[in-house]
C-alpha cells in the first residue's frame, strides 16, 4: 500500500509545464479579389460591310482561328466579276496578238517583213500579257478581301460579350466578340499602405465558403502592378480550378501583409472561470498560482495570449 508521500511524489512528477516562448506569426488581412481573365482580346472586322453570319454566343469556348462570324462585303462579288470579264478580254486580245506575232515572224524570216513592224507584234505580246497579269492579280486581291470577311478567334478562350448580330452593318476594325483567355486569375485591390509588404511569389489562402468545384484552397500572387490608382495597389494571384467561376466574380481571399513576434500556449494550459481565462505559473520558491490572461486569435490547439504572461514563464496545466 502506497505512503500518501509517495502519492504527493507520483502526482508531482506526473504535472505537464510548458514554457512560454515567442514565436513569428503572420497577419493576414481579408480582402475581395475578382475573378478576371489575363487578357481579354477584341476580336474585329478586317472588311466592312454585313454580317451574314455570327457562329458564337456570350459563354462559348472558341480556340484561336475558330471563324466566329462573317462579315459580306455586296460590292466584293460585282468587282470581281468585273475583273474576270477584264482579265478574259486581254486573255482573248492576248491570243489575238500572239497569232500576229507568229505570222509576222514567219514573214520576217522568209525577208518580207520589215523588223519595226516584227518589233512592233512583240511589244503588243507583251503589254498584253502584263496587263493579263495585273487583272489576274487585281482579282487575287478582291478575292483575299472576301476571304477576310471572316472573323477569326484571336486566341483560345470563352467568348464574354457579342455586340451585334446577323444583319448589322460594321466597319473595320470594328468589335465583333470580347474573347477571354483561358487563364483566370485572382485579381486583389490592396490599400497602399500594405505595398511593400506583399510581393511576387507570396501565397494567399482562398476562403473556404467561397470553394467550389475543384478551385485551390491556396494560391500565390502573379505579379504586382507598379502603380497605385485611388489609394489602392493592384496584383493579381493565380488558383487552380477558377474556370468554374464567372469572370468578375468576387471571392473572399486571406493575403498575409505582416509578421510580428507574439505567444501562442496549448489550450489545454488556459483554464476559463466565469468568463475570465486563467493560467497557472510556476515560480521558482512559489507555489504555483493563477494569472488572468487575455486571448487572441486559435490556430488549431494553440491559442494567442495577448495579455499575462512573458517568454520564459512556465505554465503549469491546471
Amino acid at each position: 500500500m502506497f505512503t500518501p508521500l509517495f502519492l504527493a511524489l507520483l502526482q508531482a512528477t506526473s504535472v505537464e509545464t510548458h514554457t512560454v516562448r515567442p514565436s513569428a506569426v503572420t497577419d493576414e488581412k481579408a480582402v475581395f479579389a475578382t475573378v478576371e481573365s489575363v487578357d481579354v482580346v477584341s476580336a474585329r472586322a478586317r472588311i466592312g460591310g454585313v454580317i451574314g453570319e455570327l457562329r458564337v454566343d456570350e459563354g462559348d469556348a472558341v480556340s484561336a482561328g475558330d471563324v466566329i462570324a462573317v462579315v459580306v462585303d455586296d460590292r466584293l462579288v460585282p468587282q470581281i466579276g468585273a475583273v474576270n470579264s477584264t482579265a478574259a478580254a486581254f486573255s482573248a486580245q492576248l491570243d489575238q496578238a500572239r497569232s500576229d506575232l507568229t505570222r509576222a515572224q514567219d514573214l520576217f524570216d522568209r525577208g518580207i517583213f520589215p523588223q519595226a513592224r516584227l518589233d512592233e507584234a512583240q511589244t503588243a505580246v507583251d503589254v498584253l500579257e502584263n496587263q493579263l497579269a495585273s487583272a489576274r492579280q487585281e482579282r487575287a486581291v478582291l478575292v483575299q478581301q472576301s476571304r477576310e470577311g471572316d472573323v477569326l478567334a484571336p486566341m483560345t478562350g470563352r467568348v464574354l460579350d457579342v455586340p451585334v448580330t446577323t444583319g448589322t452593318v460594321v466597319l473595320p476594325g470594328e468589335s465583333i466578340a470580347l474573347v477571354a483567355s483561358d487563364l483566370y486569375v485572382l485579381r486583389l485591390m490592396l490599400p497602399e499602405r500594405h505595398a511593400r509588404s506583399i510581393s511576387e511569389g507570396d501565397s494567399i489562402r482562398v476562403d473556404g465558403a467561397a470553394l467550389t468545384g475543384n478551385v485551390s484552397p491556396t494560391g500565390f500572387i502573379r505579379q504586382v502592378y507598379p502603380r497605385i490608382q485611388d489609394g489602392r495597389v493592384m496584383a493579381d494571384a493565380v488558383v487552380e480550378g477558377l474556370g468554374d467561376f464567372f469572370v468578375g466574380e468576387r471571392v473572399r481571399v486571406l493575403i498575409a501583409v505582416d509578421e510580428r513576434d507574439t505567444i501562442f500556449i496549448p489550450a489545454a494550459f488556459i483554464d476559463t472561470r466565469y468568463g475570465v481565462d486563467y493560467v497557472r505559473v510556476q515560480t521558482a520558491d512559489e507555489a504555483p498560482h493563477d494569472v488572468v490572461v487575455q486571448r487572441g486569435e486559435t490556430r488549431g490547439d494553440a491559442v494567442e495570449i495577448l495579455s499575462g504572461v512573458s517568454a520564459g514563464d512556465v505554465l503549469v496545466q491546471p
